[in-house]
């Protein structure tokens, strides 16, 4: 049996060499099927080769493929339990993108919980809001107890904050700034650049503890804060107590700390106040600033520079403690 190419075409057409007799069989499809069988004279037993040729989405119905196949000697049944797999596996793969799709674009909405609270001053032991999951990372309170402990005894008052002026950068929830007014501080900046936590958080926990009104918020990146503090802020000067509080893994400290201290907001009395992760090396000072304290929580560590004359004050503290 030899087999030969000619042109396909439409509606199908079976020839047979055969001089006895010449077949047609034609079929309405769109889709152009062509066979061309011949018999070859070398060989006594005759055998046939049929080529097979469909495009998809053709007009053939399935019975009509399965007549052809069936005609032939194929398994009439073979070519549509394959065209079904190939459908199920395409359905599988595009059914599972849908789904990896829709997991992306259905993310959870961002709600809150009250498990902070003030804890000491004028709003003490009031809750405070603050988001669920890890967008946000308040300072932790004991590190905020033990920050204001240490503050109040370096500045002379142990049981409250003088009045000054206080800048929380990357407030977050704004319990340190809160902590402050509750302790004696007159006013708090604070900065912050999630639209969604300064209306779904801080201002809300500013309302409930009665301190919107001696508060300010900017809603900018810290970065640009320092670049414009002076705009920003307005005459006022450097502010008396600063903290900073970043996300661990999205500042580089060194470089932070840098524009922290050329930045108008540090002065010669200013206290600074800095949250920072183990292995985190900081310097011992900050601009004009020294440090003061520096103490460790687990893996949160958090140091604080301040005014030449707070160091002094507190050596003195420990001789006349160690005298006693």
């Amino acid at each position: 049996m030899a087999v030969s190419s000619s042109q396909i075409l439409s509606p199908l057409h079976f020839y047979s060499s055969n001089n006895d007799t010449n077949k047609k069989l034609s079929f309405l499809t769109a889709n152009p099927l062509a066979f061309n069988i011949s018999k070859s004279t070398n060989t006594k037993k005759a055998s046939s080769i049929i080529l097979f040729s469909y495009n998809s989405g053709s007009g053939l119905t399935a019975e009509d493929k399965r007549v052809l196949r069936e005609r032939y000697g194929f398994d009439p049944n073979e070519y549509l339990s394959e065209a079904k797999n190939k459908r199920t596996k395409e359905g599988k793969k595009k059914g599972k993108g849908n789904e990896v799709i829709a997991e992306e674009e259905a993310k959870p909405p961002r709600t809150t919980h009250k498990l902070l609270q003030v804890l000491g001053g004028k709003a003490k032991r009031k809750k405070l809001l603050s988001p669920k999951g890890m967008d946000v990372r308040p300072m932790m309170e004991v590190v905020k107890g033990a920050a204001f402990d240490i503050l109040q005894a370096a500045d002379g008052s142990p049981a409250s904050l003088r009045p000054g002026r206080w800048l929380d950068l990357y407030s977050g929830t704004g319990s340190v700034g809160i902590e402050a007014i509750s302790r004696g501080c007159s006013e708090v900046h604070f900065v912050e650049m999630d639209p969604w936590v300064i209306s779904n958080v801080l201002r809300p926990n500013l309302e409930w503890t009665g301190f919107f009104d001696v508060s300010v918020i900017h809603p900018v990146r810290v970065e640009t804060f320092l670049e414009q503090a002076d705009r920003l802020v307005g005459s006022n000067g450097p502010f008396d107590y600063i903290s900073v509080t970043p996300p661990y893994t999205q500042v580089d400290y060194g470089t932070l700390m840098a524009q922290i201290s050329k930045s108008a907001i540090v002065g010669e009395d200013t206290f600074i106040v800095v949250e920072y992760p183990l292995r985190t090396d900081m310097l011992d000072s900050c601009g004009c600033l020294v440090k003061i304290k520096d103490r460790r929580f687990g893996r949160t560590h958090l140091a604080i520079y301040g005014p030449k004359w707070a160091q002094k004050k507190r050596k003195s503290d420990k001789t006349l403690q160690n005298t006693a």
